[in-house]
């Protein structure tokens, strides 16, 4: 599903100039409060509409409204709608809510500089959205054919009053992964926070038909572009950083049909929780971040057959997928002082199945 282009939802519309661009201060506190926006109306709609679902209440100001987590955002079914790899957040329906407008600052990130691969969509974009509004500037990597999400994103960045730097590109390429950290860093100013997060999936039910090229595609996208970033990044990160990389529920229960993506999430646990052993002496903290089923381009675009996207998050006993918003204050949390005495640790955001 597109977005219309007179909602709230896409920064360079009208309705977005006169909450953002005509005042900063004004506009992003008018966004914040704003309890039934027309990005979430839309999002109902666009659930009950197409898919047949109910879905729910709608979302407001995450943190200080209480809604009851089973119907506060959409649930299955969801109509069919494949999209060509890596897929775009603004096909989706209904569209995912990245906290454009529910999502509220207290700055507990002020002056921080972060980078975030896969920070188009999904919750990579959720995570640089409250980076953001909790006062970091923040760099995106994407790969080239996501940058129609990427300049929302931006968008959204510097509607918060803070540096945006877009750094589209393959990290499969261990020379791009080194360019992408020196440009980060180069233009931040220096590097505080390191998101690992941009990911390959592709369902395939048997081993037989599972390819090496997509195998190889898999590792290199999750683990070895996590492994390259990490390295370069050491040059630029001090005492006091974080390096949060984003694992998966499937870690720990994989399920048939993702042997190869499976893998590489199991791997990302063990890189963290070694990392962090290696680092905790120089004061860098490592986390992981295990989520569940999470309403993101991943899915549509290969990660789960269409079939099953219909029933997408209806075997969590909240009954439905995470919204990318509700997984971005771990990520803030993991990035901040607060969690001062956490490294090596993975922490669950699963809906209520799995582990962690």
């Amino acid at each position: 599903m597109t977005h219309d282009a007179d909602t709230p939802n896409t920064p360079n519309s009208p309705k977005a100039r006169r909450h953002f661009v005509g005042g900063l201060t004004t506009g992003l506190v008018a966004a914040m409060a704003t309890p039934v926006t027309a990005q979430t109306a839309s999002m109902s709609a666009g659930a009950t509409g197409a898919a047949g679902g109910s879905a729910g209440a709608t979302a407001g100001p995450m943190q200080s409204v209480k809604r009851n987590p089973v119907t506060q955002y959409p649930k299955p079914p969801f109509a069919k709608q494949p999209q060509d790899f890596p897929g775009l957040a603004s096909r989706m329906n209904p569209r995912p809510d990245h906290g454009e407008t529910t999502y509220q600052g207290s700055g507990r990130l002020l002056g921080r500089k972060a980078l975030i691969t896969g920070g188009d969509s999904g919750i990579g974009r959720a995570a640089a959205i409250a980076y953001a509004r909790e006062g970091a500037d923040v760099a995106i990597n994407y790969l080239p054919e996501e940058e129609s999400d990427a300049r929302e994103v931006v968008e959204w960045i510097r509607a918060s009053g803070r540096k945006a730097v877009a750094i589209p590109g393959d990290i499969r390429s261990e020379t791009f992964c080194n360019q992408l950290v020196n440009s980060a860093a180069q233009q931040l100013g220096g590097l505080d926070i390191l998101v690992n997060n941009a990911g390959k999936q592709h369902s395939v039910d048997s081993i037989t038909e599972l390819t090496t090229e997509q195998f190889d595609a898999t590792f290199r996208t999750n683990v070895y572009a996590m492994f390259w970033i990490t390295k370069a990044a050491m040059a630029h990160l001090g005492e006091g950083a974080s390096i949060i990389n984003t694992a998966s529920v499937v870690a720990y229960e994989p399920p048939a049909n993702l042997l190869d993506y499976a893998q590489t999430k199991a791997s990302i646990v063990a890189f963290t929780k070694s990392l962090s052993k290696q680092l905790a002496k120089k004061g860098i903290r490592v986390n992981a971040v295990a989520p569940g089923p999470f309403w993101t381009p991943l899915q549509p675009s290969g990660g789960q057959t269409q079939e099953k996207l219909t029933q997408f998050g209806a075997d969590s006993p909240l009954g439905r997928p995470g919204q990318p918003a509700e997984i971005a204050p771990v990520y803030v949390l993991l990035a901040s002082q607060e969690s001062s005495y956490a490294t090596g640790q993975v922490y669950g955001a699963t809906g209520g199945a799995g582990f962690p």
